[in-house]
């Protein structure tokens, strides 16, 4: 008799019965086994078919992170945005940032690098994307009550500083998630995922 926990497997086994038929499968999870962590819609599909029929649902909603301090949060917002299935995610700042709180999921998404926030606002302006941060300071309005575009860039900073002044001042508006405790931020990590969630359910709640 051990204490240690049951292991549970995640994902399923090797296929059973006929092989289905379709481009799509990929002979070796067919035969193998799919292990990943993909709902049950995408079990046994090819990496390029799944990111493909992906494409065919992408949210006009884009997630904007600031790379400065390396910071580990970035790869919970991606996961999260992987979830919300977000037109793209773009890195400004440092090119590497930190995949391990992504969970793979990166391999899913769009994910584009903007060296600077001046190359960041020229592709907001040439693509028609208003950018919006998630701030909590003065003049930000709460975003329980705001009217969110629905194509719109959430733009979110560092853990601890938040965004940095340029982009800041790059924001054509800026948003609040209302705390009432003591502690004056919450988690990056979690304000994406109230912030992109906030945006679901104005656009598309009932729809998934």
């Amino acid at each position: 008799m051990t204490d240690e926990p049951e292991r549970l497997e995640v994902g399923v086994g090797p296929w059973e019965g006929p092989l289905p038929e379709g481009d799509h499968w990929d002979p070796e999870l067919l035969a193998d086994g799919d292990r990943r962590n993909v709902v049950d819609r995408y079990r046994y599909w090819l990496h390029d078919a799944i990111v493909a029929d992906l494409d065919t649902r992408r949210h006009p909603l884009h997630v904007v992170i600031e790379n400065l301090q390396h910071d580990f949060n970035i790869g919970s917002v991606v996961r999260t945005a992987n979830a919300f299935n977000v037109a793209e995610v773009h890195v400004v700042g440092r090119r590497r940032w930190n995949r391990r709180g992504a969970m793979v999921t990166d391999r899913y998404l769009h994910v584009r690098h903007h060296p600077d926030v001046a190359d960041l606002t020229a592709w907001a302006a040439a693509e028609g994307v208003p950018l919006v941060g998630i701030e909590n300071g003065p003049g930000s309005v709460p975003i329980e009550t705001a009217t969110l575009p629905r194509t719109v860039a959430l733009v979110l900073g560092q853990e601890g500083p938040g965004l940095s002044p340029d982009l800041l001042a790059a924001c054509g508006a800026t948003l609040s998630i209302s705390q009432f405790g003591s502690t004056r931020s919450i988690n990056v990590g979690a304000a994406a995922a109230i912030a992109m969630h906030a945006w679901v359910r104005e656009h598309m709640e009932g729809t998934a």
